[in-house]
């Protein structure tokens, strides 16, 4: 007994030395990597519950260790991220920092051609045209231009021919339509045709109380430029179908009060009023309905001169709308009022104004238009296009202009041949253009051109 108590005993004390042994022999990560792998000596609250459980019963310690690991090694990288952006804040941006000593520096100079271009853009080659540029910079602008067929020079032709145009049109009124006339036509309207037919539909579109004018407007331009009356026409019926598939009631208002007045002036034809208004009354609706009686009270009196048969059969389709169909109240007394104002003969709404008649009936130009033909509105028109033949097509309408306006040289020796009377004459004719009579001499005096 007392040997092998004596036996225990030194063994105890021969594994004491040896594990002191092996504390003076290992390093320190060595024992902090033996302390992890062993459980003992460690707190439970070094790991969860179910390795404690697993240990108890005897499980390996391998799984849980290597999942430790790993989570220890993403906590550390998160740590040296963290720190990472720490210092990246502390310290300044690569922009701020001092150029580092034999770096060359780029000059303005040597920036990339690209930028270079981009600003360098000139306003006037984009496709609104830049910024406001005054009249006078952009005529000095044309006159520092020696090339006039070049792209710079047409682009600044062009934004000059657009404002003038819209200007213009902007400004006419029955008082001034015979001056406003002689401005526009010392503009090339053949080039920017697609120009004034836009102004002209987007000032009516605006301004629907001042339709009798545009059609004056318009037929004054269309018995020299019958091809301009014709395009203005065809956006025009464009404009009335697109509002009609799209029960626009106000496109279509607008639309067939400008046809209706194009009529009166007999720049369009009344058979396109009668298809408009049997369209319309084909299918009747509030809105349909109400569409054609404004457009009948506005060319009614004309269609009862030139067709008669047509308008008859035109109210006896509304005297049926008006009986048989189930039509809004409102609508049916607008109806009433129509056969009311036929009866007085249309005397409120007269074929055209005093002081919008201007061009004589030898003068007119009537297009025939159906409505349900293919139209193509010609929208490149809108938009500047150079053009190879610039200066051969703008001394082609100076001697247009010359012809209409009586600019030409005969002319001139005419006018100075001709008595001191007869220039006074002359000289008031142009200043009472303002009225109707003073208009209609203008006109026929210089009607030369169809």
């Amino acid at each position: 007994m007392k040997s092998s108590v004596a036996h225990m005993k030194s063994s105890g004390h021969n594994r004491r030395e040896t594990h002191s042994s092996y504390r003076r022999s290992s390093s320190p990560e060595d024992r902090y990597t033996e302390q992890e792998r062993s459980p003992r000596g460690r707190g439970y609250s070094d790991y969860s519950r179910s390795d404690y459980e697993r240990a108890r019963r005897g499980y390996s310690y391998d799984d849980s260790m290597e999942s430790r690991s790993r989570d220890g090694e993403k906590r550390r990288e998160r740590e040296r991220d963290a720190d990472h952006r720490k210092r990246s804040r502390k310290s300044p941006s690569p922009d701020r920092r001092s150029p580092a000593r034999g770096v060359r520096q780029s000059s303005p100079q040597e920036e990339p051609t690209w930028k270079k271009k981009k600003d360098e853009l000139d306003p006037l080659l984009t496709r609104t045209g830049g910024a406001y540029i005054p009249p006078a910079k952009l005529r000095m602008m044309q006159e520092q231009i020696t090339d006039k067929s070049s792209l710079a020079y047409q682009r600044m032709s062009w934004e000059a021919l657009k404002k003038s145009i819209n200007g213009l049109i902007n400004k006419v009124n029955i008082s001034n339509i015979s001056i406003i006339i002689q401005e526009l036509l010392q503009e090339n309207i053949v080039r920017g045709r697609g120009l004034l037919s836009r102004s002209v539909l987007q000032a009516q579109s605006a301004s629907p109380i001042f339709t009798h004018v545009y059609a004056a407007l318009v037929a004054i331009i269309n018995s020299k430029f019958p091809q301009i009356g014709e395009l203005i026409l065809k956006r025009l019926i464009l404009n009335f179908r697109k509002g009609y598939r799209r029960n626009d009631k106000q496109l279509c208002l607008t639309a067939s009060k400008f046809v209706a007045h194009l009529i009166n002036q007999n720049v369009a034809h009344e058979v396109l009023c009668l298809e408009m208004l049997t369209l319309l009354l084909e299918r009747p609706t509030d809105d349909s309905a109400e569409v054609a009686i404004g457009f009948l009270k506005e060319c009614g009196l004309k269609l009862t001169q030139v067709s008669p048969r047509g308008i008859n059969a035109i109210f006896e389709r509304l005297r049926n709308i008006l009986h048989e169909s189930e039509i809004d109240k409102r609508v049916q007394y607008m109806i009433e009022v129509m056969f009311a104002v036929r009866k007085d003969g249309f005397k409120d709404h007269p074929v055209i104004l005093e002081g919008l008649d201007l061009v004589e009936e030898d003068d007119q130009f009537t297009h025939m238009l159906p409505l349900e033909d293919d139209y193509n509105p010609e929208d490149v028109l809108n938009v500047f296009k150079m053009d190879p033949n610039f200066m051969e097509n703008e001394e082609k309408y100076k001697a247009i202009k010359k012809e209409i306006l009586d600019e030409g040289d005969s002319d001139s020796n005419t006018d100075q041949g001709a008595g001191s009377s007869e220039d006074e004459e002359e000289e008031e004719e142009e200043e009472e253009g303002e009225d109707e009579e003073g208009g209609k001499v203008w006109l026929c005096k210089h009607s030369g051109m169809r």
